[in-house]
């Protein structure tokens, strides 16, 4: 019963491609385990699971580990994107940009000119 209640989070975790997973239920607590690319993708599993159990739920145990601690993500450009909304969805503010510029200057020499399939790093603040 409790896997069906956190069904959504299981699904976020194969569509995230989650390596290493395992789930098991054991006296009415889902334990869930695996490996995210990125410290996003791990966030991301964990405001799935406060969503449907709250801020300190009890009835699920969560050890998600992260294969990738260099950077917060890997992001790919989209056609309509700018530095400044790529950073608005990562860290909730637009003026990090600056951020995100610096550590992929080896790939663009203007935060105003990015292109559709680039791969950005978006990094640790």
């Amino acid at each position: 019963m409790v896997k069906a209640k956190y069904q959504s989070v299981l699904d976020l975790g194969q569509k995230l491609n989650i390596q290493d997973g395992d789930v098991s239920e054991e006296n009415g607590t889902l334990k869930i385990k695996g490996t995210a690319n990125t410290q996003y993708e791990k966030n991301l599993l964990w405001d799935e699971i406060k969503e449907i159990g709250g801020d300190s739920p009890s009835d699920i145990l969560a050890d998600i580990k992260v294969a990738d601690e260099s950077v917060y993500h890997r992001h790919t450009v989209k056609s309509g994107e700018s530095l400044s909304k790529i950073a608005k969805h990562y860290y909730g503010d637009p003026m990090k940009y600056k951020a995100i510029f610096e550590a992929n200057t080896n790939i663009l020499k203007s935060p105003d000119v990015i292109h559709p399939d680039q791969e950005l790093i978006i990094p640790n603040l």
